[in-house]
């Protein structure tokens, strides 16, 4: 390559690639963890009060400086003001799955498209959800997301590079290792929500 412009571009993917690949690897390296475990409780978490509202709030922030131009809102549970939503966590890994949840959002709509965050409690459990204006799954789309390396790039639009199809299946495990689940309402042309339920504590 002749010109200096050329090196350096070559040399900055080549560093983006890399970079995917330690992604890659660390993702793999917590499934296989988690597995050995049963993503039971069983998996070593370091449990501690806290409030899903402030992960909420972190999220919203993450979008905004990932997307400026993208609406975004905190609400509670399928509307309405935010509120409290204590639970017993690993703060650590529950932020990993909110950050998995807010790349899967980035990544699968077009850039600007609304993005609602809704955190509370709802029946008992603390909730805490994503939901996108984007282009939605369909139901066998949607029975399908969580399982590893699975990519519904026919119903949802993925930036240039994408993922492997982990983070969701990432999510869930965690999730589950707390003793919660996750659920996603999504039809075609009406968007996706992800909801994440823990058991409820007392504030």
């Amino acid at each position: 390559m002749p010109e200096r412009e050329d090196v350096d571009a070559s040399m900055g993917r080549i560093e983006r690639e890399a970079a995917r690949l330690v992604d890659l690897v660390e993702d793999l390296l917590l499934l296989a963890h988690l597995d050995e475990h049963g993503a039971t409780t069983d998996l070593p978490l370091y449990l501690t009060p806290m409030d899903l509202r402030t992960l909420a709030a972190d999220a919203l922030h993450d979008l905004r400086a990932l997307d400026p131009h993208r609406p975004v809102t905190l609400t509670g549970p399928s509307g309405g003001p935010p509120g409290d939503a204590p639970v017993l966590g690993d703060e650590a890994r529950l932020r990993q799955v909110t950050t998995n949840l807010v790349g899967n959002a980035v990544a699968h709509t077009p850039p600007g498209t609304p993005v609602r965050i809704g955190v509370g409690t709802e029946n008992g459990p603390a909730v805490l959800e994503l939901h996108d204006d984007g282009p939605g799954m369909t139901r066998a789309q949607a029975d399908q997301v969580f399982e590893r390396f699975y990519r519904a790039d026919g119903a949802r639009t993925r930036a240039e590079g994408g993922g492997a199809g982990l983070g969701l299946a990432i999510v869930d495990s965690l999730v589950t290792a707390h003793g919660g689940r996750v659920e996603v309402d999504t039809a075609p042309g009406e968007g996706a929500t992800f909801r994440i339920l823990l058991p409820r504590t007392q504030p």
